[in-house]
């Protein structure tokens, strides 16, 4: 294939290779370049050198050769694939039949075409030409239009710009009394003037609209049409740019008239002004930006006020020309101005900064009521034509409503001044700390000042999302009062455990802590959230006493020890302490009546766990008081009550235990309960004390057996010489002169005195309640018991005297009935078992059972 490389090129071109090889020119074909590729060009050239260089007879030779081969392989060729040929050409000639009519289909359709583009394509020309000079007619029709409206408006505007002008020299002094603001569409104007102002204010922004923007004027005409999309600006008219110079001193007259009277209305809180101006406003498309101008006038206002009052400069001026030197005057000389006082000037100082910030606190109700009013008026106020309410119309530039935003506003410059004053001066921060009471005051009276013409609410139930936002401002200087009234307290804490476990507080130390946690509380109970904050550091400093008081407490043997014969260290500091809590405990529980649910709830915790722990201290005594007293108390069953003689007795005296009993309680009376100086509590203390030795003596007595006359005498001497301790024990553990009597205790000391007559009453007797009376079922149970054979209930079940009377005095009276009668059946079925006689004995069990059936019916 090498050998027709040439003959196979596409740019082949047979008359140049003949006159190449007849001239012998090496050249063919590198000379032509649209023959040979410029990548193939060696492999070329070299070929056409070697043919250069052979005869014309080998070429010829070699293209005779070439012929014959190509004509055989073409004839090979045919000769192989001549079926597929004769196939090929009959569908070839099949296929000339079609093509020759759809030949004359397509000649057809461009006939077709052509007839369509006649009759279409001159019409469209036509009619392209008639809507391009229709439009034309439109543009002009509008513009005409339109300066037809400009022109009429702007004669109108200047008959109102007279009217104003007029209204304005002939009577400027009548600007307060102007008439209620009214809609321009179609509301009866009373006052000429805002007649005037508001219809010359829509006239301008109409007249502004038709210059600025044609697609924006009254008219919609233009609007309905999507071909008109290149109106004609007026300002290109002659006529129309003469009227401009007038329609912006118009703007300029109106816009002047308008400000004033908005100003006039937030200043005398006119309502029907403002609402007035705000229309106005709304004509000339000014309201939104009108609006939050005079937020930020108003807000600006209160921020001058605010960095004027904390200003040190203006301060010392202030005390400067209060205080004039004389010429005279050894101390005349004046030194430069200070920025902190001295402790001479310092009181001085502190009255300007109080007279400045009282000035701020009225600037800020003042501006804060303008705010409300503007706020109100935006509200209520809508356009007659389009009902779109101002404030809605207002709020396109406002992120919140204007009394929000000038509430945001507000608290954040108070907060930045007080945090920066406080960082800056010394001075300023110790008056504002130490004054926060008094600062507060003022902003209680910024509250009351607003609330007639707002909806702002600062009470001690309810505080309304504003005032909290405002008062989050002083959260500085809230911290550091808060922290001198902490550490008041701490100190009194502090002072009160000094001493430590040697010298523990007690009555004095717990008056002193109540007093300085009252006089905090008092100083802030004005302000619910300031006292609250209080409450919550008081709450941490009591539970910090309990902490510290929990240490102290002794609870060993020697803390609950009676043996006498004087009270030990443990006893008397568990005494100071129980002294201590109590004081304390007293003087903050009535601050339930002084104090507001909420804050009172704070305090209870930590009060209710004081008074708990006074309790554990008071109960871990008078457990160990009621121990020792029944222990002595049942050594009585160690004397035997049936002899006729007791030699333990003197001469018709007391027993020894009884004795015993009475320098017990004298013990207790002056070496421990008069360390207590608990009050109306040590009363009740003692009073449970006595009724506890009675009810305990009643019962241990109702048991003794066996019981002989004279045991019966006995006792009867026992219990009077109890009733002398008793009343000795009262009327000096009282710790009042007065004291108590037994005739206070109730049904114990009744019991006690109807014991008597129970020893001799007669059998029969015993089941009366009007012979017991004063008595309780239980203890006649006993007595009956003790005169029968009947094993008391103690016996029945093998325990000991003083741990029966430990189990009645833990359970309820009907268990003890109940244990009484089980009692009393289980030894009438022992005995029939045993074939005892038991004659005797069904006396007492009458009685008994009697007794048992008197309690069911009471």
């Amino acid at each position: 294939m090498t050998d027709y490389s040439v003959f196979s090129s596409p740019d082949f071109d047979p008359n140049e290779y003949a006159n190449a090889i007849l001239a012998s020119d090496a050249t063919y074909p590198a000379s032509d370049s649209k023959l040979v590729a410029k990548g193939s060009s060696h492999l070329k050239g070299s070929t056409q050198d070697s043919i250069a260089k052979e005869d014309i007879s080998v070429a010829i030779s070699k293209l005779t050769f070439g012929i014959e081969d190509v004509s055989k392989q073409i004839r090979n060729l045919v000769t192989a694939h001549h079926e597929d040929l004769l196939t090929q050409a009959s569908n070839a000639n099949a296929l000339s039949g079609a093509l020759v009519s759809v030949k004359a289909g397509l000649s057809d359709l461009d006939a077709s075409v052509e007839k369509l583009r006649t009759k279409v394509h001159a019409p469209y020309e036509n009619l392209q030409t008639l809507v391009t000079r229709l439009q034309r007619f439109h543009q002009a029709s509008d513009v005409l239009r339109r300066t037809s409206r400009f022109v009429i408006l702007a004669r109108r505007l200047q008959l109102q710009m007279n009217e104003v002008r007029g209204t304005k020299t002939s009577d400027r002094s009548s600007t307060d009394e102007l008439a209620t603001a009214t809609h321009v569409h179609g509301k009866d104007i009373e006052d000429e003037k805002e007649r005037a102002i508001a219809k010359a204010a829509l006239g301008i922004a109409e007249l502004g609209a038709l210059l600025n923007d044609p697609d924006t004027e009254a008219g919609d005409y233009s609007k309905s049409h999507e071909y008109d999309q290149h109106a004609i600006p007026l300002r290109s008219i002659k006529l129309i740019t003469s009227h401009e110079a007038f329609i912006e001193d118009a703007r300029s007259v109106i816009t002047t008239e308008m400000e004033n009277m908005v100003l006039s209305g937030l200043s005398t809180l006119n309502q029907t002004l403002l609402a007035s101006s705000l229309q106005t406003a709304y004509n000339l498309g000014v309201l939104p930006t009108l609006v939050q101008s005079l937020l930020f006038d108003l807000s600006q206002a209160v921020e001058d006020r605010i960095r004027g009052a904390f200003d040190l400069n203006k301060i010392s001026k202030d005390v400067a020309v209060k205080e004039p030197l004389t010429a005279n005057s050894p101390h005349a000389y004046r030194s430069r101005v200070r920025t902190e006082p001295t402790n001479v000037t310092a009181p001085q100082w502190s009255a300007a900064l109080w007279t400045r910030l009282e000035a701020m606190f009225q600037e800020m109700a003042d501006r804060c009521i303008k705010v409300y009013a503007l706020e109100k008026v935006l509200k209520i106020k809508k356009d007659a034509s389009t009902h779109v309410v101002f404030l809605d119309e207002a709020m396109k530039l406002l992120e919140n409503t204007p009394s929000s935003s000038f509430w945001m506003s507000l608290s954040r410059s108070l907060q930045k001044h007080f945090q920066d004053s406080s960082k800056s001066s010394s001075f300023l921060q110790q008056t504002l700390s130490t004054g926060l009471p008094r600062l507060l005051r003022l902003f209680h009276d910024f509250f009351g000042k607003i609330a007639v013409h707002t909806d702002t609410i600062y009470t001690t139930t309810f505080q309304s999302p504003e005032t909290i936002l405002l008062l989050r401002s002083l959260s500085t200087i809230e911290a550091q009062y808060l922290s001198k009234s902490s550490n008041k307290i701490n100190e009194a804490v502090g002072q009160a455990f000094s001493g430590g476990a040697r010298v523990p507080p007690g009555t004095n130390e717990g008056i002193n802590v109540a007093r300085v946690v009252v006089n905090e509380l008092d100083a802030a109970r004005f302000d619910p959230l300031l006292v609250r904050a209080v409450a919550k550091n008081t709450a941490s400093s009591l539970d910090n006493i309990l902490t510290r008081l929990e240490v102290l407490i002794s609870r060993d043997r020697a803390a609950t020890s009676l043996s006498g014969p004087s009270v030990t260290p443990q006893q008397i500091l568990n005494a100071n302490l129980a002294n201590f809590l109590y004081q304390t405990w007293t003087r903050l529980i009535t601050l339930n009546e002084e104090l507001s649910p909420a804050t009172f709830s704070i305090l209870q915790p930590s009060i209710h766990n004081m008074n708990q722990v006074f309790e554990r201290i008071i109960d871990l005594l008078t457990t160990a008081i009621r121990r020792d007293l029944t222990a002595t108390i049942s050594k009585l069953h160690r004397i035997d009550f049936s002899k006729s003689v007791d030699p333990d007795a003197g001469m018709g005296g007391s027993s020894l235990y009884v004795k015993e009993l009475t320098d017990k309680l004298a013990f207790i009376r002056t070496e421990l309960i008069m360390r207590y100086l608990l009050g109306d509590y040590g009363l009740k203390w003692v009073t449970s004390i006595v009724k506890y030795v009675i009810r305990v003596f009643v019962l241990h007595i109702s048991i003794a057996s066996p019981l002989g006359e004279s045991g019966k005498l006995q006792m009867a001497s026992d219990m009077t010489g109890l009733e002398f301790a008793l009343n000795a024990f009262m009327a000096d553990g009282s710790q009042n002169k007065r004291g108590g009597n037994l005739e206070s205790i109730g049904d114990e000391y009744r019991a006690l005195r109807a014991m008597r007559p129970l020893f001799f009453l007669e059998n029969r007797e015993l089941a009366s309640s009007s012979h017991t009376a004063g008595l309780p079922p239980l203890i006649v149970l006993h007595h009956i018991l003790v005169r029968s054979p009947i094993p008391l209930p103690h016996k029945l079940h093998g325990w000991q005297e003083a741990e029966y009377v430990r189990w009645v005095d833990e359970h309820s009276e009907e268990e003890a009935w109940s244990l009484v009668d089980g009692g009393l059946t289980h030894w009438e079925k022992v005995s029939e078992a045993e074939g005892k006689d038991i004659r005797d004995a069904m006396e007492y069990v009458e009685l008994a059972r009697t007794v048992l059936k008197n309690t069911d019916r009471g």
